[in-house]
């Protein structure tokens, strides 16, 4: 099985349809592809699928397609692809996980520094003239067990940057062993309960992990902690934590996913919530940056160009 065509259904750097052309693969680039387009374009045309998140690819998708044998998503989340599907129609699925590690790694760093040293919120202060010192007081980097759920290539980044700033790293992940070394701690969610100051979570979205992190979970905390998701949002209970965070259970929560980002769209439930948590200052929102670099966009195109190659 080779790649034959590629169909480009989204926005991708310029280094990818270059390096495309020097190998001599074809290609349609349509960033403004709709799911009519793609469908019609896989029948009989292109064999292979490049795409972010603008789709969900699913049984139903598949079953309208006819010549797809490639996917490859732009970005790690492999959430709107159902990969079992794929599987069973022989359909090779690949995403480009490597290429925002740094990134995400940079701002979870910038989002647990704000929320330990409170930084948005003494800057929202002081544009009010209101000059609070003791107030705002926060803690070192280095006193604080910091809790990595997940150490693929988004955790182990931001681990061995907290290991430099001399945080205690401990590191739990269902599917991986034998990572430990050096300042890195490999555990169980037992010792994370134990002793974390700081959890960040760093999961794909599936059905073990959807709605994952909800009041249960939280309570299971021996201390109060500062919980931070650069995952997905639906990992989530959002309700959960901002009662949590009222309760002290959770000291402070940065997060740069929800579990639904079109805000326009929000249920009078979900509305209320997200005012709840906007009004906290203790609640860091970013939407959906931490992989989104300019570094980033590039290095997106290099890998899956790099794993493109293997199947010329």
């Amino acid at each position: 099985m080779a790649i034959k065509k590629i169909y480009i259904a989204d926005d991708f750097h310029a280094f990818l349809l270059n390096g495309l052309d020097l190998i001599g693969i074809e290609y349609i680039y349509h960033p403004e592809a709709t799911r009519e387009t793609i469908i019609k374009n896989l029948n009989g045309n292109a064999n292979a699928l490049l795409l972010r998140s603008k789709i969900t690819i699913d049984k139903a998708f598949l079953d309208e397609t006819s010549s797809l044998e490639f996917i490859g998503r732009g970005g790690a989340g492999m959430d709107n692809i159902d990969q079992e599907a794929c599987k069973q129609k022989g359909i090779f699925c690949f995403n480009a996980g490597e290429a925002n590690a740094i990134a995400v790694a940079e701002h979870s760093l910038g989002v647990l520094l704000s929320l330990v040293r409170n930084i948005t919120s003494a800057n929202s202060e002081v544009r009010k003239r209101i000059w609070q010192r003791e107030q705002n007081r926060g803690v070192e980097l280095a006193s604080l067990k910091v809790g990595i759920i997940g150490f693929g290539n988004t955790g182990s980044s931001f681990g061995h940057i907290l290991s430099c700033l001399g945080s205690t790293v401990l590191a739990y992940d269902k599917y991986k062993k034998g990572f430990g070394k050096g300042s890195v701690k490999e555990c169980g969610l037992k010792e994370l309960f134990e002793n974390a100051d700081v959890i960040s979570l760093h999961v794909p979205l599936n059905d073990d992990t959807k709605q994952w992190i909800n009041r249960d979970f939280i309570q299971k905390f021996k201390k109060p902690i500062f919980l931070m998701n650069m995952s997905r949002g639906e990992i989530v209970c959002f309700k959960s934590v901002i009662e949590e965070l009222e309760k002290c259970k959770i000291r402070g929560f940065g997060t740069d996913v929800l579990e639904n980002e079109k805000l326009k769209t929000f249920t009078s439930e979900q509305s209320s919530i997200f005012e709840l948590a906007a009004s906290k200052n203790k609640v860091i929102f970013t939407p959906h940056i931490a992989g989104w670099t300019k570094e980033s966009y590039r290095k997106i195109s290099e890998v899956l160009l790099m794993k493109i190659k293997k199947y010329v």
